[in-house]
């Protein structure tokens, strides 16, 4: 088990800078696959439901299964990294992905759908926890914030697109079409990993335990309220967004009687606003730290929030009223979470993976939660998802601003005590 050190919680591996380091562009294509094929699929989910001929509920569990399987598959990917490595777990992943497609793709039933959503998922969380852990494998804590905001920057810019492209190939041929389409990306995305990645967490097989030790590595991150505090912000905060994941579909296509086209070029705003947050993570993260970074994301997102719901409440029924708020909750994830992620897998870097596990586990499995709640009370409210953003953006800014209160220092809380020790 890991020292509890301040120190290195600061501090990469001093042997990292010597490493070759594998290229961004692996790591922005094994980190976007998952979130693309959840972006992709958005737009298909009203055309899913008369399809097969089910409630709207029932098509969204495509939706927040496949939030539950990205979350809970987090926690098998990163403390088996942790052990065996990041290359032959990522690789592993990125296989069960193209399956899963190729399944969703073929599906005669909505039952069948589900479940190879959830394999689908289950394959792509591999490249959202490894591509994390790889790079605090590689950099300090404030650096590395700055390098995975310079990541999501990247790879937002096909989910940017993904919803487009969804709606379009929907109206062109069917649902089934996206699907063609991610077997194809995961397969390329495989073949890369195998040829061009190589290992960045070279003491994985020194490590002894274990399945016991894995989950005291759990056990170990969630006795540090710093890590809690990390890591519920960063869900919190992300629940706004796959709350609008949720309800704005239904907004557009079935309230407004807007096409899933004309949704999917809307969302290009929320993506330019999540890619300026990330690209601004990326500058500015080392210069301010990442606790001012979390606190202005998380602000700029409860702001957001509130004025959407302030537009509904007015009487104001329109696509910009949805989209021109969502921009700025948009802009506010985008420098919030990569500076969250960071502070998460900073709190021991011995547990990079493991920690990057739970709080994606923590992250998406609030994201699940909320989605699905938007989609049960849609049928009492039609823009429930207003009032879903609102509550989980104020609840992410009331526990970054809790633990800044509690721990003003975050070395304070990191200080040695007794407690695990390395083998």
């Amino acid at each position: 088990m890991p020292r509890d050190s301040s120190a290195s919680a600061a501090a990469p591996d001093p042997q990292a800078a010597a490493r070759p380091r594998p290229s961004l562009l692996i790591l922005i294509a094994v980190s976007a696959i998952g979130p693309l094929a959840l972006n992709l699929f958005v737009p298909s989910m009203p055309g899913l439901q008369d399809s097969f001929g089910v409630p709207y509920a029932t098509a969204q569990l495509t939706l927040t299964l496949y939030l539950i399987g990205l979350a809970a598959a987090q926690l098998f990917y990163g403390p088996v990294s942790d052990r065996f490595g990041r290359r032959p777990t990522l690789i592993a992943g990125m296989w069960l992905f193209c399956l899963g497609s190729v399944a969703a793709a073929l599906a005669p039933t909505i039952e069948l759908l589900i479940a190879a959503r959830l394999a689908q998922a289950v394959g792509g969380a591999a490249g959202v926890v490894l591509a994390r852990a790889i790079v605090r494998d590689l950099y300090g804590r404030e650096q590395a914030a700055s390098v995975i905001g310079y990541i999501t920057m990247a790879w937002v810019v096909a989910p940017m697109i993904a919803p487009a492209i969804g709606g379009l190939l929907e109206q062109a041929f069917d649902w089934r079409a996206g699907f063609w389409l991610l077997t194809a990306l995961g397969v390329a995305t495989a073949l890369a990993c195998q040829v061009y990645l190589h290992e960045t967490h070279h003491d994985a097989r020194a490590g002894r335990g274990g399945w016991r030790g894995l989950l005291e590595g759990y056990a170990w991150l969630l006795r540090r309220p710093r890590f809690d505090a990390y890591a519920l912000t960063t869900g919190f905060t992300s629940s706004v967004f796959f709350s609008f994941l949720a309800g704005a579909p239904y907004v557009m296509v079935e309230v407004l009687g807007r096409s899933p086209l004309e949704y999917g070029l809307w969302f290009i705003l929320c993506s330019l606003g999540y890619m300026a947050g990330n690209g601004l993570a990326g500058r500015f993260s080392v210069r301010l730290g990442i606790e001012r970074m979390i606190a202005l994301g998380t602000l700029l997102a409860l702001l957001g929030a509130a004025a959407a719901l302030a537009l509904y409440l007015a009487g104001m029924l329109a696509p910009w009223a949805l989209f021109g708020p969502m921009m700025l909750v948009a802009l506010g994830n985008g420098l919030a979470i990569p500076n969250g992620i960071a502070g998460a897998v900073s709190v021991n870097p011995q547990l990079a993976g493991t920690a990057a596990g739970l709080a994606g586990f923590l992250q998406l499995g609030l994201g699940a939660a909320t989605s699905q709640s938007v989609g049960l009370l849609q049928s009492f409210e039609p823009h429930a998802v207003v009032y879903v953003m609102t509550a989980g953006a104020l609840v992410a800014v009331l526990v970054h601003r809790g633990a800044l209160h509690l721990w003003p220092d975050p070395a304070a809380e990191l200080r040695p005590r007794a407690g695990p020790r390395t083998s």
